[in-house]
């Protein structure tokens, strides 16, 4: 099998089964857990032995990467229109999320919808903004953003993909920060933003060692959001991957966060509610693989 990389992107899902998944990740093939992947592989094990490194969990504290060949501690690969630089973590993320593909590019559209409506850079709020992606879809787009999360060197990470993907002079305020505790200080700065994107973790701990469960402590985060989300429009983004959260779910969710009540005194209608799970197609055009689950609502009318 080539490692060649693709023309246009450097991710591909090469295959999937039997609770794995077959990546090739810019010159590098790595086979990592995919819990979704419940049917037969269509490649041969062949194909999947010829992995430069297998990421092996056996519980939530035995995780490691086996490297069969040596791999370089980082390496940067191209998705869509933004870069990312990549490693192998002892969680067995990789610094980017190819799931997240079409809602990157629905977050640039609504900031570009949000620009000519407003006629100024829309403000937007990424919490939870890990390595970045959703930052780079909004300051691509033109929106000025604060990017949000507990841990300083992924915040320092997501810098660095903007730097690479030609964003580093995009205006961006780069927050190491308790989600919840940020919020309440907006809140009582009564600053509102246009767009806000939340991608929360199932379970983590914020940046003094403060304990997040979702199923506790979401539902008044978005309660709060929404004291935070404009009036005279805007657009918000939910996702994640916390397993009985699904899309219907996660939509219900973002109801209690634009109401409609609210979004009809916003002047711009009811805006448009939507969910559905997120996905990533396997090379072949064939199977798509389920990655997590997602709801939006926006007010800007750009699909």
């Amino acid at each position: 099998m080539s490692r060649n990389t693709p023309p246009h992107d450097t991710y591909q899902l090469l295959d999937s089964g039997d609770g794995r998944k077959l990546e090739r990740v810019g010159p590098w093939l790595l086979v990592r857990p995919a819990a979704q992947a419940v049917w037969r592989p269509r490649l041969p094990e062949d194909a999947w032995d010829a992995a430069d490194a297998v990421f092996i969990r056996k519980g939530e504290e035995e995780m490691t990467w086996k490297n069969q060949r040596s791999l370089p501690e980082t390496w940067n690969i191209a998705l869509g229109d933004a870069k990312f630089h990549i490693k192998t973590t002892g969680f067995g993320h990789l610094g980017v999320f190819p799931e997240q593909r079409a809602n990157w590019e629905w977050i640039t559209r609504q900031v570009r919808a949000a620009a000519r409506r407003l006629g100024r850079a829309p403000e937007v709020l990424n919490l939870f903004g890990y390595t970045g992606g959703s930052s780079l879809a909004a300051l691509a787009g033109g929106a000025s953003v604060t990017h949000l999360d507990a841990s300083r060197g992924v915040v320092d990470w997501a810098r660095e993909n903007a730097e690479l993907s030609g964003l580093g002079n995009a205006p961006c305020r780069w927050m190491v920060d308790d989600a919840q505790k940020f919020v309440q200080r907006e809140m009582r700065r009564e600053r509102l933003y246009d767009g806000i994107i939340l991608d929360p973790p199932s379970f983590g701990r914020g940046s003094k060692g403060q304990v997040w469960k979702i199923e506790d402590h979401l539902p008044p985060l978005l309660e709060n959001c929404r004291t935070l989300l404009a009036r005279w429009g805007g657009f918000i983004l939910l996702s994640g991957h916390t397993p009985g959260f699904s899309p219907l779910v996660m939509q219900n969710l973002l109801a209690e966060v634009v109401p409609p009540e609210d979004a009809k005194n916003s002047g711009e209608g009811l805006g448009e509610f939507a969910s559905g799970e997120m996905t990533i197609p396997e090379a072949d055009g064939g199977r798509v693989l389920p990655s997590g689950t997602w709801a939006r609502w926006s007010a800007w009318d750009a699909r």
